[in-house]
């Protein structure tokens, strides 16, 4: 027997691979894109492969003003752009105190990137979250008992809700450790984010079990993608039977849920507020809503049953007092 031949080496993350990625993701991607940068490892790797593949990129940099180093990380990224011939942007921003500073922080930058992209004609915006950072987001979420929807994890591709603009993530199939070996090959210094060890997020601590091995990130990957099909798949089925089953009426709403799983009812009762009022009730008091077949929440006047109906509420008489 001939002697067997050595397996081919893996050429790992490469440029060709991560533009066969972008366009598995985007086939209809044209002009240029906008690249989240913050200067870690991950965001410093997407940088490079989007340079290195030829994608026509500008890269955002958002300082939060949270930590005093911010602004210096912001002119460290711009350094490490302008090396390699890429036009860079640093948005300030201002982050309310909430009681979750790292989601109100979240909202506020994806916001002033995609508020750039609108006025800079960009419609592609790409970020760097990778397979552990999926795992770690599927962990915390089967932590706090997330639905389908929730157990979906980052999603590939998706809307910016109010911007003309695309968010994509490339880089979900790939491991933390290539990319933070493509930045140092590259000997480029990549920003350390303190906060990213701190144990005030549940996101640390999901690192920590993915560290230890007892979760595997590229099973994690896979199931996430699986429950985004299947999330998909019956966001079809509601969408069938909201064209169905409801009926709209000056500012009412009908919906006839008779026969349909309760799965169905939560979605399409949801998208009676969407229709209503912009914005989705936020799930524990949807919750309330749905076992008490009705009820008055955000403005809007439920009948529960078999056939829901919504209506706006009726304003509240002004009490008079006399003397």
């Amino acid at each position: 027997m001939p002697a067997r031949q050595p397996a081919a080496a893996d050429p790992g993350l490469t440029p060709e691979r991560f533009r066969a990625a972008v366009e598995a993701l985007a086939p209809d991607l044209r002009g240029g894109v906008a690249l989240a940068v913050s200067g870690g490892p991950d965001s410093l790797a997407l940088l490079l492969l989007a340079h290195r593949a030829g994608f026509d990129a500008v890269a955002l940099t958002v300082d939060h003003r949270l930590r005093p180093e911010a602004a210096a990380e912001a002119r460290h990224v711009a350094a490490v752009a302008a090396g390699l011939g890429v036009p860079h942007v640093t948005l300030a921003v201002d982050v309310p105190r909430t009681a979750s500073v790292q989601a109100a922080a979240r909202g506020v930058r994806y916001a002033a990137m995609a508020g750039w992209c609108d006025a800079n004609d960009v419609r592609w915006l790409m970020t760097a979250h990778h397979a552990d950072d999926q795992a770690e987001t599927l962990l915390m979420r089967l932590s706090r008992g997330s639905g389908l929807g929730g157990m979906a994890g980052i999603r590939a591709r998706r809307a910016v809700e109010g911007h003309a603009v695309t968010l994509l993530r490339p880089l979900l199939g790939a491991r933390k450790a290539e990319l933070v070996g493509l930045v140092e090959a590259a000997g480029i210094a990549a920003v350390d984010d303190p906060s990213n060890r701190s144990d005030a997020y549940d996101r640390t601590g999901a690192r920590a079990l993915l560290a230890g091995g007892g979760v595997d990130a590229g099973g994690a990957v896979a199931t996430a993608a699986h429950l985004a099909e299947a999330e998909a798949a019956l966001q079809w089925v509601a969408d069938e039977a909201w064209a169905g089953r409801a009926s709209v009426s000056g500012e009412a709403i009908a919906l006839d849920t008779r026969g349909l799983p309760a799965e169905l009812v939560r979605r399409l009762v949801l998208r009676a507020f969407r229709e209503m009022q912009g914005v989705e009730p936020d799930g524990p008091a949807l919750q309330r809503l749905l076992v008490g077949q009705g009820g008055t929440l955000g403005g809007v006047l439920v009948e529960g049953g078999p056939l829901w109906r919504f209506r706006p509420e009726p304003p509240r008489k002004m009490r008079t007092s006399t003397e």
